[in-house]
């Protein structure tokens, strides 16, 4: 008899197990590093309130999220940069832009014998990217950074070289500051980059102005800020120099957040008002409005009110400022149209 209860004991627990398993959903997704942290976290999070759903998440730039979303070999995918119209009417199926956070893009850099903040102006950051401004002593780095002893070192200059949602909001950035960059080089995840050297990722990118005396890259915040190393202030558009943080992040948002277009596609780099940190983005997720398989679809869209309401309590602590109300309350009636 205890025999007979034993195995019917087993024969039910192999078969809640498979049961389990049968009705675990499984994500994949990939795109953006910019937001990569803070999504690792939120995946995790969403695991252990959801056992049964599992979401993995390749950084892999955005540029690659968004081919890969495009090709139907993920779920869904991640930018920094909202899909072009073209690349949108090219897509097989219609695509959905989502905010999930708020952050900002840092200039770092590596100079021997520099240890404090540089200031830079909207000019002197355009200039290093064309190559116009070849040296750390070059009279418009020097005017705005009075007192400190720069260097005649040539400026080593860092860009990613995959397709980068960080690039996307520098260039963007970089093209309204510019008219020489708008015209000569223009805002899109990959560009012809007049000078530099690339490096893969955000890690790259930072990895590489580590090792590189006279060096100059551009990073999203949390990986300055996890790496330790030195990020400058940048002029915003009021004329003042601001050290990314997360309250200028929010004041940069607060302009477009009162008049969001319904689709989400919207740029904040180089705000009005002078809290404003001039490289700030929001960045997306980019889901399909059509999810054939149901289990999927219940899944995704689970996930995003949860990212709407809990999710965002993690973000001050990695540094990423948290959707501004309005925003918030705009997408929980968009979710609706993922279908």
């Amino acid at each position: 008899m205890r025999k007979t209860l034993l195995g019917l004991l087993a024969v039910c627990a192999l078969a809640f197990t498979a049961s389990a398993q049968s009705s675990t959903v499984l994500l994949n997704a990939a795109g953006a590093t910019f937001p990569a942290p803070i999504y690792s976290k939120w995946f995790e999070a969403y695991h252990t309130a959801h056992p049964n759903i599992q979401i993995n998440y390749q950084a892999i730039g955005s540029g690659g999220g968004i081919r890969q979303l495009m090709a139907g070999t993920v779920d869904f995918g991640a930018s920094d940069g909202p899909m072009t119209d073209d690349q949108l009417a090219q897509a097989k199926i219609k695509i959905l832009h989502f905010p999930t956070v708020l952050g900002a893009v840092v200039p770092t850099y590596n100079i021997p014998g520099v240890t404090g903040d540089l200031n830079f102006t909207q000019k002197a950051l355009a200039g290093i990217y064309l190559g116009t401004i070849t040296k750390w002593s070059d009279p418009e780095i020097a005017k705005a950074n009075p007192g400190v002893k720069l260097p005649g070192d040539d400026i080593v200059v860092i860009h990613r070289s995959d397709g980068s949602g960080t690039s996307y909001i520098f260039t963007d950035f970089l093209s309204k500051a510019s008219d020489d960059w708008k015209s000569k080089v223009g805002k899109a995840t990959s560009v012809n980059w007049p000078v530099g050297l690339g490096g893969k990722g955000n890690d790259g990118v930072t990895g590489l102005v580590k090792q590189t005396p006279d060096s100059i890259g551009y990073i999203e915040l949390i990986y300055a800020i996890q790496n330790n190393v030195l990020y400058g202030k940048v002029q915003n558009a009021s004329g003042k120099f601001l050290k990314a943080d997360l309250a200028g992040v929010t004041a940069a948002a607060a302009a477009a957040a009162k008049d969001m277009p319904d689709d989400f596609r919207v740029s904040i780099t180089d705000a009005p008002g002078a809290g404003a940190y001039p490289i700030s983005s929001f960045t997306w997720l980019l889901i399909p409005a059509q999810i054939q398989d149901p289990a999927k679809r219940d899944a995704i869209k689970g996930f995003l009110k949860w990212m709407l309401a809990d999710g965002q309590g993690y973000n001050e602590g990695l540094f990423y400022a948290k959707l501004p109300k309005p925003v918030v309350a705009k997408e929980l009636k968009a979710i609706a149209l993922v279908q």
